[in-house]
């Protein structure tokens, strides 16, 4: 099985410099243009034979640009969306540094960030998603995943069966995409992070 997970494009908060998270912001012109030179590449390159989606709109209209090039079916998957940021979502970030400060020390693993949720149900949720696509895509297919950057990294630590509270942060550039492999109960990392279909 083959899994290609992609961040969506540049969106309207990108702009604003705000806290994005559960915020619904739209994909801008410019994200739109990189939405589309990422689907003709994939297509071209790694072609789906499923699409998954964050119902976010920012995720859910980039994925409908590697729909239209694939043709592939397109299925919403809530569990995919964004970290559950609560009270920050939408705020501009110096408004939240200053209304909602981190703790002294950060905040634990288990405790949900107001109105939002915690680093320990944020990892829940992508298990869930790494488990259903498991049981119920076929052992040789390709899948890929549109979502988001907190949700993406938190994919991979999944996928790597990283410990559930760490340090380590994959990164994904606006319509970069990642590959990963399991083969023969053998998992491998293809390509992290690419951006190639923006290269020119």
């Amino acid at each position: 099985m083959e899994l290609i997970i992609i961040r969506h494009g540049e969106s309207e908060a990108d702009l604003l410099g705000v806290h994005e998270g559960r915020a619904d912001f739209p994909l801008t012109e410019h994200g739109r243009e990189q939405a589309e030179k990422m689907a003709a590449y994939i297509a071209a390159k790694w072609k789906p034979d499923i699409i998954l989606a964050s119902t976010l709109k920012r995720a859910w209209e980039t994925a409908q640009f590697l729909q239209k090039e694939t043709g592939c079916e397109l299925i919403a998957e809530p569990n995919l969306m964004e970290y559950n940021n609560g009270v920050l979502a939408g705020l501009p970030r110096e408004v939240a540094a200053t209304r909602y400060p981190l703790p002294p020390g950060g905040r634990p693993s288990y405790i949900p960030i107001e109105g939002g949720e915690s680093e320990l149900e944020f990892r829940f949720r992508v298990e869930y998603v790494l488990q259903k696509i498991h049981y119920e895509q076929p052992a040789d297919g390709r899948i890929a995943i549109v979502s988001h950057g907190g949700t993406i990294s938190k994919l991979i630590n999944a996928f790597l069966g990283l410990p559930v509270t760490n340090e380590t942060i994959f990164p994904t550039v606006d319509t970069g995409f990642h590959v990963l492999e399991i083969k023969k109960d053998r998992k491998m990392i293809r390509i992290l992070n690419s951006q190639i279909h923006l290269a020119n």
